[in-house]
């Protein structure tokens, strides 16, 4: 099999993420795509996240009209912070060696890659997939540089959907009282509607 998986915050989860997961998947011919809400992220360390419950439920009534799409809770049940290779271990246990696995990033995140936990012992376990957009550059040479022959087999770019969508200023649309129509599904809208999301 070959798995995607699409990890996050996802507070909220909005259009350009399930965009972005359908395009690579449909590109790189996956089998599914593993949307794995994050816990305790290190580099969001000291920052406020929305309860982890929230999160998991807008997460899978966003991905369940998708037959391509699953969630997993993994990271939410584990404790400490939550380490992609952590996440790849666990996923390589429950699904066998055989198994790729394909983890989606932002083109954004492919600079920072070598700064992550233990990188190129993660980028020898699975594969990368960095999402770009029309018209915008990605510099690989660095990163080449860093991971030598393991990127060159591992870590791959291709473009996706240009939507200018961010959690972040969704979060603050609906602080201010402003639409969030089309940013997000319908089903998040009114789930975020209905729990009094991100009111302060």
């Amino acid at each position: 099999m070959k798995i995607g998986i699409m990890g996050g915050t996802f507070d909220p989860i909005h259009l350009g993420h399930l965009a972005t997961a359908e395009a690579v998947r449909e590109s790189f011919a996956l089998d599914e795509i593993l949307f794995i809400p994050a816990a305790r992220p290190p580099h969001k360390l000291g920052k406020l996240v929305t309860d982890e419950q929230h999160r998991l439920a807008m997460t899978t009534l966003a991905t369940q009209s998708n037959k391509f799409f699953r969630v997993s809770d993994m990271e939410l049940k584990r404790k400490g912070l939550s380490y992609t290779l952590d996440t790849m271990n666990e996923l390589h246990k429950t699904f066998g060696r055989s198994t790729e696995l394909f983890f989606i990033i932002g083109a954004d995140s492919l600079a920072d890659l070598f700064k992550w936990h233990a990188a190129r012992e993660l980028v020898e376990k699975c594969h990368f997939i960095a999402t770009t957009r029309q018209g915008v550059d990605v510099e690989f040479s660095a990163v080449e540089s860093f991971f030598g022959s393991a990127a060159r087999e591992h870590i791959h770019r291709v473009t996706t959907p240009g939507l200018e969508i961010s959690s972040t200023d969704i979060r603050d649309k609906v602080r201010c009282g402003r639409s969030i129509k089309y940013l997000v599904p319908e089903v998040v809208e009114n789930y975020i509607l209905r729990e009094g999301l991100y009111r302060d």
